[in-house]
Formats: structure tokens, sequence, C-alpha cells
């Protein structure tokens, strides 16, 4: 018992020296204007759709390298995929976003994207 709680002791300020590290890229203050509450939920939304694009694409070239979609299922996946990248280029564009303001700051572990 008394070792468990020295494991949990231990994890406990691991956990909280990984916050420590982490809370210089957490913004200062809560940005709560009405007037940007869209264009601050739109950039979420777009981080999180070109993160999981990203995803797609590059589990898509491990399959075309392993030979495991066919000439149609690759066809398909790259025009999808470009339809995607056509639609968040005109998405940040309506929003007013730059590529660079849809990367997040994980800290210690880098950037997102």
């Amino acid at each position: 018992m008394i070792a468990n709680a020295i494991v949990e002791t231990d994890a406990l300020e691991e956990f909280i020296e990984e916050i420590e590290k982490a809370k210089d890229c957490l913004p200062k203050k809560i940005d709560a204007n009405p007037k940007t509450v869209e264009k601050g939920l739109a950039k979420l939304v777009l981080t999180l759709i070109e993160l999981i694009r990203k995803l797609l694409e590059k589990q898509a070239m491990r399959r075309v390298e392993a030979g495991s979609l066919s000439e149609e299922e690759i066809e398909n996946v790259g025009e999808t995929l470009m339809k995607l990248e056509n639609k968040m280029d005109e998405l940040k564009e309506i929003f007013g976003l730059k590529d660079e303001e849809l990367n997040l700051n994980l800290g210690p572990l880098g950037d997102l994207m």
C-alpha cells in the first residue's frame, strides 16, 4: 500500500511538472469579445479539420506505398483530399485566417503542425 502511494505521488509530481512547463503556451487571459467569437470558433474548428486532413493524408500515403489501394481508390482519395484542401482555403479566406494561425503550440511537445 505504501509503495502504491509512492508511485502515485511520483506520477502526480511528474504531472505537475508537465503542467508547469506547458503553462507558458497557454493564453494569459481569455478573449471573450463577442465580436471575435465567430472567428475564434472558426479557428478552432478549422485547426481540428486540418489536423484530421493531415492524418488522413499520411494514412493514405502509407496505404499507397504498401500497395493496399486500387488505382480507383487512389484516385478517389486524392480527389477527396484535394477538395477538402480547397474548401479549407475557402473557409480560411472567409474568416480571414492564415495557415500559421491554425497551428497549436503544445509546449514541450512542439507545434501541432
